[in-house]
């Protein structure tokens, strides 16, 4: 029986890939750090170990056919010696952003030049992110953010998984490159205007000046460089919003989820 390991497995999307790939009748392999609080169902193998310890991405690599591959730092430091180690067979969550170089670009690159039979699963931004928003939903009914006219195509976890799994079952998906993203643009204002109608609860929008939006992100502790350039990257979206793509309909043979069918889903959280 073909076996993949998944790493990343327990988080917002590896999770979903774990789930599609059991329906799919598969053996998953997941890699995880903690496997007593992994949480997963007894047919999944747990294989202790963290990605960045290219000895423990050996181990779990052994005997498996293809890997789901999470790289979760924005440096690739250290990423070659793990990448070498994988199965031949790799599909990579890597970003829309990915042709303009940074680490998910860098991680493309190593995977080429390993020879490995990758697929490069390029998702843009995602829609459960807007659970940053959860506090303010929970204990007030306003949301400050940047520039919230910025037009967003943000896609559904769950839509990510999908194509990832139909990626690593059929090798047709060998050398593609998959830019996804949601069905429509939203403002982030609208965003919170569709959460806010999926719990029943009104909501304001104010807007953060950059400064204010930087500082919040470093006292998150967010790296100065990536504060910035995402405080630049919000404000272009005003004039410039993110493009749409047909890739998920195309692929998976059904439409995209919607931000509205994401924010129902997760209605509880914003409680």
């Amino acid at each position: 029986m073909t076996t993949i390991l998944v790493t990343g497995a327990t988080g917002r999307v590896g999770r979903h890939v774990v789930a599609g790939l059991r329906a799919a009748g598969v053996t998953v392999r997941a890699l995880v750090r903690t496997p007593d609080q992994a949480g997963f169902p007894a047919d999944v193998e747990l294989a202790k170990g963290d990605i960045y310890d290219p000895a423990a991405v050996r181990r779990a690599s052994d005997g498996a056919d293809a890997a789901f591959l999470l790289w979760p730092s924005f440096s690739s430091a250290g990423a070659e010696a793990v990448v070498g180690e994988l199965p031949r067979r790799v599909v990579h969550l890597s970003s829309l952003n990915a042709s303009s170089g940074g680490v998910w670009g860098e991680i493309e690159q190593l995977l080429r030049a390993a020879g490995k039979d990758a697929t490069y699963v390029r998702p843009g931004g995602f829609a459960v992110n807007a659970q940053s928003w959860a506090d303010e939903f929970r204990t007030g009914d306003v949301v400050r953010v940047p520039s919230p006219e910025a037009g967003r195509s943000l896609i559904h976890e769950r839509d990510i998984a999908a194509v990832a799994v139909l990626s690593l079952l059929d090798d047709h998906h060998i050398g593609r490159t998959y830019e996804l993203t949601g069905p429509e643009v939203l403002s982030q204002a609208e965003q919170i205007q569709t959460i806010a109608r999926a719990i029943g609860k009104p909501m304001r929008v104010e807007a953060l000046s950059a400064a204010e939006a930087r500082q919040a992100m470093l006292d998150q502790g967010a790296d100065p460089t990536l504060a910035d350039s995402a405080v630049t990257y919000w404000a272009s979206l005003v004039d410039h919003p993110e493009p749409v793509t047909t890739t998920v309909p195309r692929l998976t043979g059904r439409p995209a989820l919607t931000f509205a069918q994401w924010a129902e889903e997760h209605a509880p959280d914003f409680r």
